[in-house]
């Protein structure tokens, strides 16, 4: 399971973790993703998607038709 953002394209981030010593050692930071069933009125069907917290946020201010046409628009998704 790929850990991207269906909407936002959030994907893992590469960094250190620093030890006290100042070792560094590689890490990962991983979007905070929730799969989520989201209903369109406009299609009459649910659909699921994977979705970081930032954009749950997005979707209760602007709306599911709204941000699912900015983010086709952008190319982030691919809706039939």
């Amino acid at each position: 399971m790929a850990k991207i953002c269906d909407i936002t394209g959030k994907r893992p981030q590469v960094g250190n973790n620093v030890s006290h010593a100042n070792n560094k050692t590689k890490r990962k930071f991983y979007p905070n993703l929730h799969k989520k069933s989201f209903y369109i009125p406009e299609e009459d069907a649910w659909i699921t998607l994977k979705v970081s917290s930032s954009a749950l946020r997005t979707i209760n201010k602007k709306g599911i038709s709204a941000v699912l046409k900015e983010a086709q628009k952008k190319g982030d998704i691919v809706i039939k």
